[in-house]
Protein backbone atom coordinates (compact mmCIF):
# COMPACT_ATOMS: atom_id res chain seq x y z
CA UNK A 1 0.00 0.00 0.00
CA UNK A 2 3.00 2.55 -0.27
CA UNK A 3 3.11 2.61 -3.35
CA UNK A 4 -0.74 3.08 -3.59
CA UNK A 5 -0.60 6.56 -0.96
CA UNK A 6 2.26 7.54 -3.08
CA UNK A 7 -0.04 8.07 -6.15
CA UNK A 8 -2.94 9.50 -4.44
CA UNK A 9 -0.81 12.07 -2.29
CA UNK A 10 0.47 12.68 -6.20
CA UNK A 11 -2.93 13.28 -7.14
CA UNK A 12 -3.61 15.74 -4.69
CA UNK A 13 -0.26 17.49 -5.17
CA UNK A 14 -1.28 17.76 -9.33
CA UNK A 15 -5.01 18.85 -8.13
CA UNK A 16 -3.33 22.10 -6.17
CA UNK A 17 -1.42 23.43 -9.04
CA UNK A 18 -3.57 26.04 -10.09
CA UNK A 19 -2.90 28.60 -12.92
CA UNK A 20 -4.27 32.33 -13.49
CA UNK A 21 -7.99 33.21 -13.09
CA UNK A 22 -10.43 32.07 -11.14
CA UNK A 23 -10.18 29.60 -7.92
CA UNK A 24 -13.11 27.08 -7.27
CA UNK A 25 -13.50 26.95 -3.12
CA UNK A 26 -13.11 22.99 -3.77
CA UNK A 27 -12.01 20.61 -6.13
CA UNK A 28 -13.77 18.35 -8.18
CA UNK A 29 -13.24 14.85 -6.50
CA UNK A 30 -12.39 12.18 -9.25
CA UNK A 31 -11.84 8.67 -7.41
CA UNK A 32 -9.56 6.45 -9.55
CA UNK A 33 -10.11 2.58 -8.98
CA UNK A 34 -7.40 0.84 -10.75
CA UNK A 35 -5.18 -2.31 -10.91
CA UNK A 36 -2.15 -1.55 -9.81
CA UNK A 37 -0.49 -4.97 -8.57
CA UNK A 38 -0.40 -8.42 -9.82
CA UNK A 39 1.18 -8.88 -13.04
CA UNK A 40 -1.27 -7.35 -14.52
CA UNK A 41 -0.05 -4.13 -12.50
CA UNK A 42 1.07 -1.81 -15.80
CA UNK A 43 -2.40 -1.70 -17.08
CA UNK A 44 -3.31 0.52 -14.10
CA UNK A 45 0.11 2.11 -13.87
CA UNK A 46 -0.09 3.20 -17.57
CA UNK A 47 -4.46 4.60 -17.22
CA UNK A 48 -2.92 6.61 -14.10
CA UNK A 49 -0.32 8.16 -15.64
CA UNK A 50 -1.97 8.53 -19.27
CA UNK A 51 -4.62 10.51 -17.38
CA UNK A 52 -2.42 12.24 -15.08
CA UNK A 53 -0.68 13.67 -18.15
CA UNK A 54 -3.15 15.37 -19.24
CA UNK A 55 -4.00 16.90 -15.73
CA UNK A 56 0.11 17.69 -15.83
CA UNK A 57 -0.83 19.78 -19.05
CA UNK A 58 -3.18 22.25 -17.43
CA UNK A 59 -1.31 22.56 -14.46
CA UNK A 60 -3.32 20.81 -12.10
CA UNK A 61 -6.92 21.35 -13.66
CA UNK A 62 -8.76 19.29 -16.19
CA UNK A 63 -10.89 21.88 -18.34
CA UNK A 64 -9.75 24.78 -16.58
CA UNK A 65 -11.21 23.28 -13.39
CA UNK A 66 -9.04 22.33 -9.91
CA UNK A 67 -9.45 18.62 -9.87
CA UNK A 68 -8.50 15.95 -6.51
CA UNK A 69 -7.33 13.01 -8.36
CA UNK A 70 -7.34 10.05 -5.62
CA UNK A 71 -6.00 6.94 -6.65
CA UNK A 72 -6.03 3.37 -5.19
CA UNK A 73 -5.64 0.10 -6.21
CA UNK A 74 -8.01 -2.74 -6.29
CA UNK A 75 -5.48 -5.33 -7.11
CA UNK A 76 -7.81 -6.83 -9.33
CA UNK A 77 -10.06 -8.42 -6.71
CA UNK A 78 -13.89 -6.99 -6.75
CA UNK A 79 -13.91 -6.96 -2.86
CA UNK A 80 -11.33 -4.21 -2.85
CA UNK A 81 -13.02 -2.79 -5.32
CA UNK A 82 -16.19 -2.00 -3.45
CA UNK A 83 -14.39 -0.84 -0.72
CA UNK A 84 -12.53 1.99 -2.61
CA UNK A 85 -15.76 3.18 -4.27
CA UNK A 86 -17.82 2.93 -0.81
CA UNK A 87 -14.96 5.09 0.47
CA UNK A 88 -14.37 7.55 -2.62
CA UNK A 89 -18.23 8.13 -2.60
CA UNK A 90 -19.26 8.01 0.85
CA UNK A 91 -16.50 9.49 2.67
CA UNK A 92 -14.27 11.31 0.22
CA UNK A 93 -17.40 12.28 -2.00
CA UNK A 94 -16.35 11.75 -5.13
CA UNK A 95 -18.78 13.05 -8.20
CA UNK A 96 -17.02 11.00 -10.96
CA UNK A 97 -15.46 7.16 -10.35
CA UNK A 98 -12.78 6.26 -13.24
CA UNK A 99 -10.01 3.60 -13.50
CA UNK A 100 -11.73 0.47 -13.74
CA UNK A 101 -9.58 -2.26 -15.80
CA UNK A 102 -11.24 -5.95 -15.22
CA UNK A 103 -14.30 -6.96 -15.56
CA UNK A 104 -14.89 -9.03 -12.72
CA UNK A 105 -14.21 -5.90 -10.80
CA UNK A 106 -16.57 -3.56 -12.80
CA UNK A 107 -19.87 -5.10 -12.33
CA UNK A 108 -19.50 -4.16 -8.66
CA UNK A 109 -18.31 -0.76 -8.61
CA UNK A 110 -20.48 0.49 -11.64
CA UNK A 111 -23.75 -0.32 -9.72
CA UNK A 112 -22.64 1.20 -6.62
CA UNK A 113 -21.30 4.62 -8.38
CA UNK A 114 -24.79 4.98 -10.48
CA UNK A 115 -26.84 3.91 -7.13
CA UNK A 116 -24.83 6.70 -4.94
CA UNK A 117 -25.65 9.52 -8.14
CA UNK A 118 -22.05 9.73 -9.49
CA UNK A 119 -20.84 9.16 -13.09
CA UNK A 120 -19.27 6.34 -14.03
CA UNK A 121 -16.76 7.18 -17.14
CA UNK A 122 -14.35 3.95 -17.43
CA UNK A 123 -11.01 4.18 -19.50
CA UNK A 124 -11.50 0.51 -20.38
CA UNK A 125 -13.37 -2.53 -18.59
CA UNK A 126 -16.87 -2.29 -20.81
CA UNK A 127 -18.72 -5.48 -20.41
CA UNK A 128 -21.58 -6.06 -22.60
CA UNK A 129 -23.96 -6.06 -19.27
CA UNK A 130 -23.44 -2.28 -19.69
CA UNK A 131 -23.84 -1.95 -22.59
CA UNK A 132 -27.30 -3.63 -23.63
CA UNK A 133 -31.14 -3.26 -21.53
CA UNK A 134 -28.95 -2.31 -18.73
CA UNK A 135 -27.50 0.63 -20.01
CA UNK A 136 -27.36 3.73 -17.66
CA UNK A 137 -27.40 7.21 -19.18
CA UNK A 138 -24.48 8.13 -16.44
CA UNK A 139 -22.29 5.46 -17.32
CA UNK A 140 -19.51 5.94 -20.36
CA UNK A 141 -17.17 4.03 -21.65
CA UNK A 142 -14.40 5.43 -23.35
CA UNK A 143 -12.04 2.48 -24.66
CA UNK A 144 -14.54 0.34 -26.64
CA UNK A 145 -17.68 -2.49 -25.37
CA UNK A 146 -15.58 -5.35 -24.76
CA UNK A 147 -16.63 -7.32 -27.30
CA UNK A 148 -16.06 -5.10 -30.12
CA UNK A 149 -12.02 -4.63 -29.20
CA UNK A 150 -12.35 -8.43 -30.34
CA UNK A 151 -14.59 -8.38 -32.94
CA UNK A 152 -12.23 -6.23 -34.96
CA UNK A 153 -9.68 -8.94 -34.61
CA UNK A 154 -12.28 -11.13 -35.85
CA UNK A 155 -12.42 -8.85 -38.95
CA UNK A 156 -8.60 -9.08 -39.40
CA UNK A 157 -8.30 -12.45 -39.29
CA UNK A 158 -10.64 -12.59 -41.55
CA UNK A 159 -9.22 -10.54 -43.97
CA UNK A 160 -5.85 -12.59 -43.47
CA UNK A 161 -7.67 -15.35 -45.15
CA UNK A 162 -7.73 -17.81 -41.93
CA UNK A 163 -9.99 -20.57 -42.37
CA UNK A 164 -10.27 -21.80 -38.72
CA UNK A 165 -8.65 -20.56 -35.62
CA UNK A 166 -8.38 -22.26 -31.69
CA UNK A 167 -9.36 -19.27 -29.18
CA UNK A 168 -8.83 -19.11 -25.78
CA UNK A 169 -9.23 -16.52 -22.78
CA UNK A 170 -9.61 -16.17 -18.67
CA UNK A 171 -12.54 -17.45 -17.20
CA UNK A 172 -14.35 -14.13 -16.43
CA UNK A 173 -16.78 -11.47 -18.20
CA UNK A 174 -14.36 -10.01 -20.30
CA UNK A 175 -12.80 -13.07 -21.24
CA UNK A 176 -16.72 -14.17 -22.28
CA UNK A 177 -16.99 -11.52 -24.10
CA UNK A 178 -14.00 -11.55 -26.07
CA UNK A 179 -14.50 -15.00 -27.47
CA UNK A 180 -17.99 -14.14 -28.42
CA UNK A 181 -16.90 -10.97 -30.09
CA UNK A 182 -14.08 -12.96 -31.92
CA UNK A 183 -16.70 -15.06 -32.91
CA UNK A 184 -19.31 -12.69 -34.44
CA UNK A 185 -16.60 -11.59 -37.36
CA UNK A 186 -14.58 -14.52 -37.62
CA UNK A 187 -16.15 -16.35 -40.81
CA UNK A 188 -13.86 -19.40 -40.92
CA UNK A 189 -14.42 -22.31 -38.52
CA UNK A 190 -13.22 -22.63 -34.44
CA UNK A 191 -10.84 -25.89 -33.92
CA UNK A 192 -10.84 -25.29 -30.01
CA UNK A 193 -11.70 -22.99 -27.53
CA UNK A 194 -10.93 -23.06 -23.96
CA UNK A 195 -11.19 -20.67 -20.83
CA UNK A 196 -8.26 -20.23 -18.56
CA UNK A 197 -7.97 -19.08 -14.92
CA UNK A 198 -7.80 -15.27 -14.60
CA UNK A 199 -4.10 -14.29 -13.61
CA UNK A 200 -2.93 -17.70 -14.97
CA UNK A 201 0.92 -18.04 -15.80
CA UNK A 202 1.52 -21.96 -16.69
CA UNK A 203 -0.07 -22.88 -20.27
CA UNK A 204 1.69 -26.19 -21.26
CA UNK A 205 -1.61 -27.85 -21.08
CA UNK A 206 -3.74 -25.41 -23.61
CA UNK A 207 -0.53 -25.19 -25.49
CA UNK A 208 -0.67 -28.83 -26.08
CA UNK A 209 -4.31 -29.06 -27.13
CA UNK A 210 -3.54 -26.35 -29.51
CA UNK A 211 -0.60 -28.52 -31.20
CA UNK A 212 -3.35 -31.32 -31.26
CA UNK A 213 -6.08 -29.59 -32.97
CA UNK A 214 -3.65 -27.98 -35.87
CA UNK A 215 -5.59 -25.19 -36.19
CA UNK A 216 -4.65 -22.67 -38.97
CA UNK A 217 -3.99 -19.55 -36.56
CA UNK A 218 -4.25 -18.83 -32.48
CA UNK A 219 -6.50 -16.13 -31.25
CA UNK A 220 -6.33 -15.13 -27.39
CA UNK A 221 -6.91 -12.70 -24.68
CA UNK A 222 -4.00 -12.16 -22.33
CA UNK A 223 -3.18 -9.01 -21.25
CA UNK A 224 -0.49 -8.08 -18.97
CA UNK A 225 2.23 -10.93 -17.45
CA UNK A 226 -0.67 -13.58 -18.85
CA UNK A 227 0.18 -12.45 -22.64
CA UNK A 228 3.82 -12.18 -21.88
CA UNK A 229 3.80 -15.58 -20.32
CA UNK A 230 1.68 -17.45 -22.95
CA UNK A 231 3.90 -15.72 -25.75
CA UNK A 232 7.29 -16.76 -24.41
CA UNK A 233 5.68 -20.34 -23.32
CA UNK A 234 3.77 -20.43 -27.10
CA UNK A 235 7.52 -19.85 -28.64
CA UNK A 236 9.66 -22.31 -26.77
CA UNK A 237 6.87 -24.66 -27.80
CA UNK A 238 7.83 -24.36 -31.26
CA UNK A 239 4.60 -23.03 -32.14
CA UNK A 240 5.03 -19.27 -32.77
CA UNK A 241 6.05 -19.84 -36.53
CA UNK A 242 3.82 -22.91 -36.90
CA UNK A 243 0.85 -21.37 -36.34
CA UNK A 244 0.31 -17.41 -36.63
CA UNK A 245 -1.21 -15.51 -33.55
CA UNK A 246 -3.84 -12.71 -34.49
CA UNK A 247 -4.33 -11.00 -31.26
CA UNK A 248 -6.29 -7.97 -29.91
CA UNK A 249 -3.93 -4.74 -29.15
CA UNK A 250 -4.45 -5.24 -25.23
CA UNK A 251 -2.65 -8.72 -25.67
CA UNK A 252 0.12 -7.15 -27.41
CA UNK A 253 1.04 -3.73 -26.11
CA UNK A 254 4.52 -2.22 -25.78
CA UNK A 255 5.28 -4.04 -22.47
CA UNK A 256 4.38 -7.18 -23.64
CA UNK A 257 6.79 -6.37 -26.63
CA UNK A 258 9.61 -5.12 -24.73
CA UNK A 259 9.22 -8.21 -22.38
CA UNK A 260 9.36 -10.53 -24.91
CA UNK A 261 11.48 -9.15 -27.67
CA UNK A 262 11.91 -10.46 -31.19
CA UNK A 263 9.86 -13.35 -30.81
CA UNK A 264 6.50 -11.44 -31.12
CA UNK A 265 8.01 -10.27 -34.91
CA UNK A 266 5.51 -11.20 -37.06
CA UNK A 267 2.15 -11.08 -34.87
CA UNK A 268 -0.98 -9.12 -36.06
CA UNK A 269 -3.21 -7.18 -34.07
CA UNK A 270 -6.12 -5.33 -34.18
CA UNK A 271 -6.47 -1.81 -32.39
CA UNK A 272 -8.46 1.29 -32.44
CA UNK A 273 -5.22 3.23 -31.16
CA UNK A 274 -1.27 2.83 -32.17
CA UNK A 275 1.63 5.35 -31.31
CA UNK A 276 2.31 5.22 -35.47
CA UNK A 277 -0.91 7.59 -35.30
CA UNK A 278 -0.66 10.83 -37.46
CA UNK A 279 -2.65 13.48 -35.75
CA UNK A 280 -1.78 16.48 -33.67
CA UNK A 281 -3.44 15.13 -30.29
CA UNK A 282 -1.90 12.09 -30.15
CA UNK A 283 1.96 13.42 -31.42
CA UNK A 284 1.34 15.33 -27.94
CA UNK A 285 0.60 12.69 -26.26
CA UNK A 286 3.27 10.59 -27.17
CA UNK A 287 5.80 12.90 -26.80
CA UNK A 288 4.23 13.90 -23.82
CA UNK A 289 3.82 10.49 -22.03
CA UNK A 290 7.57 9.71 -22.77
CA UNK A 291 8.95 12.91 -21.80
CA UNK A 292 7.40 12.70 -18.02
CA UNK A 293 7.64 8.76 -17.55
CA UNK A 294 10.54 7.61 -19.58
CA UNK A 295 8.82 4.78 -21.05
CA UNK A 296 6.72 3.85 -24.29
CA UNK A 297 2.81 4.31 -23.76
CA UNK A 298 0.53 1.44 -24.26
CA UNK A 299 -3.20 1.40 -25.67
CA UNK A 300 -3.97 1.72 -21.83
CA UNK A 301 -1.65 4.98 -21.58
CA UNK A 302 -4.13 6.47 -24.40
CA UNK A 303 -7.49 5.35 -22.71
CA UNK A 304 -6.55 7.27 -19.66
CA UNK A 305 -5.37 10.21 -21.24
CA UNK A 306 -8.26 10.52 -23.45
CA UNK A 307 -10.75 9.61 -20.27
CA UNK A 308 -8.81 12.53 -18.53
CA UNK A 309 -9.46 14.86 -21.82
CA UNK A 310 -13.26 13.65 -21.81
CA UNK A 311 -14.02 14.88 -18.63
CA UNK A 312 -12.12 17.64 -19.31
CA UNK A 313 -14.32 19.11 -21.76
CA UNK A 314 -17.47 18.74 -20.03
CA UNK A 315 -15.95 20.77 -16.78
CA UNK A 316 -15.27 23.60 -19.42
CA UNK A 317 -18.64 22.65 -20.87
CA UNK A 318 -20.76 23.37 -17.36
CA UNK A 319 -17.40 25.38 -15.63
CA UNK A 320 -16.98 22.69 -13.30
CA UNK A 321 -20.18 21.21 -12.31
CA UNK A 322 -20.77 17.92 -11.92
CA UNK A 323 -23.33 16.80 -10.13
CA UNK A 324 -24.70 20.04 -9.83
CA UNK A 325 -25.36 20.31 -13.02
CA UNK A 326 -25.70 16.58 -14.17
CA UNK A 327 -28.33 17.26 -16.93
CA UNK A 328 -25.34 19.86 -18.46
CA UNK A 329 -22.25 17.40 -17.49
CA UNK A 330 -24.23 14.24 -18.74
CA UNK A 331 -24.73 16.19 -22.47
CA UNK A 332 -21.25 17.50 -22.46
CA UNK A 333 -19.82 14.28 -21.83
CA UNK A 334 -22.10 12.83 -24.66
CA UNK A 335 -20.74 15.20 -27.23
CA UNK A 336 -17.20 14.22 -26.91
CA UNK A 337 -16.22 17.46 -27.61
CA UNK A 338 -12.09 17.02 -27.77
CA UNK A 339 -9.50 15.73 -29.38
CA UNK A 340 -8.55 12.28 -28.87
CA UNK A 341 -5.24 10.14 -29.63
CA UNK A 342 -7.10 8.06 -32.23
CA UNK A 343 -8.86 10.95 -33.79
CA UNK A 344 -12.24 10.89 -34.54
CA UNK A 345 -14.35 9.82 -31.52
CA UNK A 346 -17.63 9.78 -30.84
CA UNK A 347 -20.28 7.87 -28.97
CA UNK A 348 -23.11 5.31 -29.34
CA UNK A 349 -26.50 5.79 -28.18
CA UNK A 350 -25.22 3.35 -25.56
CA UNK A 351 -22.80 5.42 -24.30
CA UNK A 352 -20.42 3.43 -25.88
CA UNK A 353 -17.97 4.43 -28.48
CA UNK A 354 -18.16 3.72 -32.33
CA UNK A 355 -14.25 3.08 -33.00
CA UNK A 356 -12.15 3.05 -36.35
CA UNK A 357 -10.13 0.06 -36.25
CA UNK A 358 -6.84 -1.15 -37.31
CA UNK A 359 -5.05 -3.73 -38.61
CA UNK A 360 -0.96 -4.01 -37.18
CA UNK A 361 1.55 -6.49 -37.50
CA UNK A 362 4.75 -6.48 -35.07
CA UNK A 363 7.99 -5.34 -36.97
CA UNK A 364 10.98 -3.85 -36.55
CA UNK A 365 11.36 -0.11 -35.76
CA UNK A 366 13.63 2.52 -36.09
CA UNK A 367 15.60 1.61 -33.15
CA UNK A 368 15.84 -1.98 -34.38
CA UNK A 369 13.72 -3.10 -31.60
CA UNK A 370 9.72 -5.16 -31.74
CA UNK A 371 6.92 -2.01 -32.72
CA UNK A 372 3.42 -2.37 -33.80
CA UNK A 373 3.16 -1.17 -36.82
CA UNK A 374 -0.07 0.08 -38.37
CA UNK A 375 -1.03 -1.94 -41.85
CA UNK A 376 -4.63 -1.39 -42.62
CA UNK A 377 -7.83 0.17 -41.83
CA UNK A 378 -10.43 -2.95 -41.01
CA UNK A 379 -13.77 -1.08 -39.88
CA UNK A 380 -14.58 2.14 -40.16
CA UNK A 381 -16.78 3.19 -37.30
CA UNK A 382 -18.16 -0.58 -35.67
CA UNK A 383 -21.10 -0.42 -33.38
CA UNK A 384 -21.14 -3.00 -30.92
CA UNK A 385 -23.89 -5.84 -30.58
CA UNK A 386 -26.21 -4.36 -27.78
CA UNK A 387 -25.96 -1.15 -28.41
CA UNK A 388 -29.96 -1.97 -30.06
CA UNK A 389 -31.11 -3.10 -26.87
CA UNK A 390 -30.22 0.40 -24.85
CA UNK A 391 -33.27 2.49 -24.41
CA UNK A 392 -30.89 5.49 -24.17
CA UNK A 393 -31.25 7.90 -27.24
Amino acid sequence: MKRVTKLALAGSLLAGLTASGAVQAEPVKIGMITTLSTGAGYLGEDVRDGFLLAVKEEGGKLGGVEVEIMVEDDGRKPGIGKQLADRFLKQEKAEIITGVIFSNVSPVVAPLTLKAGAFYISPNSAPSTFAGAKCHEDYFAVAWQNDSLHESAGIYATDLGYKNAYILAPNYQAGKDSLAGFKRYFKGDIAGELYTKLGQTDYAAEIAKIRAAKPEMVFHFLPGGMGINFLKQYSQAGLIKEIPLVVSSVSMDSRILKAVGDIALGVRSSSHWTGDMDNAANKKFMAGFVETYGRTPTVFASQGYDTAKLIASALKATGGKVLADKDGFRAALKAANFDSVRGEFKFNTNNHPINQWFGRIVAKGPDGKPMNKTVKMVSNGLADAYASACPLK
